[in-house]
């Protein structure tokens, strides 16, 4: 059986790594590296950038 093309990852923040966590969706063929999104960690109470990890 083939494997889908969307998959989840797991985004974490980068100012502070721990404190914030995100789960999302990605296309696997469409986006080959990795995802950096703009979201809310509310530890900070701001909005910092957060990476995909493995």
């Amino acid at each position: 059986m083939a494997k889908g093309n969307r998959i989840q990852v797991i985004l974490e923040c980068t100012e502070k790594p721990g404190s914030s966590r995100y789960v999302t969706m990605k296309n696997r063929r469409n986006t080959t590296d990795r995802v950096e999104l703009k979201k809310y960690n509310p530890v900070l109470r701001k909005h910092t950038v957060h990476k995909e990890i493995k």
